[in-house]
């Protein structure tokens, strides 16, 4: 049994999506069009937003800069977001066991990630013992929540 937990912001209960997990802290066109990318390979695109305990063990103190049912509420605006969940739990579990217990009754046709996350192998790994396809995609280049907070004086 998975210690993480789905908080449902916008339901949704249909087998085959595409599953995107991350921070979303602060929106930006990095996000849109890499989420807009998954979006257009033709599966409905569900997206899990980390929550704020667990963003403030992994990033530190000043984040998230957002709270998670605003991050959530934001990304369920997005015309191509088919549902959006929170993920909640310990911050120590983040491995690919954990996402595997949590995604399973979902049903996942496929787990998204970016090129160069240093999780990548534990979501394909993740997405093979789901039977799910494990898409790969670029990030945006110079796009980044973390590139914003620090230009802002934020971080």
């Amino acid at each position: 049994m998975s210690s993480l937990e789905a908080v449902w912001v916008q339901p949704y209960d249909h087998p085959g999506a595409v599953y995107v997990t991350g921070v979303f802290d602060i929106l930006h066109v990095g996000h849109v069009r890499y989420l807009g990318a998954v979006a257009g390979r033709g599966l409905p695109l569900v997206v899990g937003v980390e929550d704020d305990p667990r963003v403030r063990a992994w990033k530190g103190p000043t984040r998230p800069v957002n709270p998670a049912a605003e991050r959530a509420e934001v990304l369920a605006a997005l015309r191509f977001v088919s549902g959006v969940f929170i993920v909640t739990g310990p911050s120590e579990a983040h491995g690919p066991e954990d996402y595997i217990d949590l995604l399973a009754p979902m049903r996942p046709g496929a787990l998204a990630h970016t090129a160069g996350d240093p999780h990548a192998g534990g979501r394909c790994a993740a997405a093979a013992l789901l039977g799910a396809e494990c898409w790969e995609l670029e990030a945006i280049p110079g796009r980044s929540t973390t590139r914003i907070v620090n230009a802002a004086g934020m971080g």
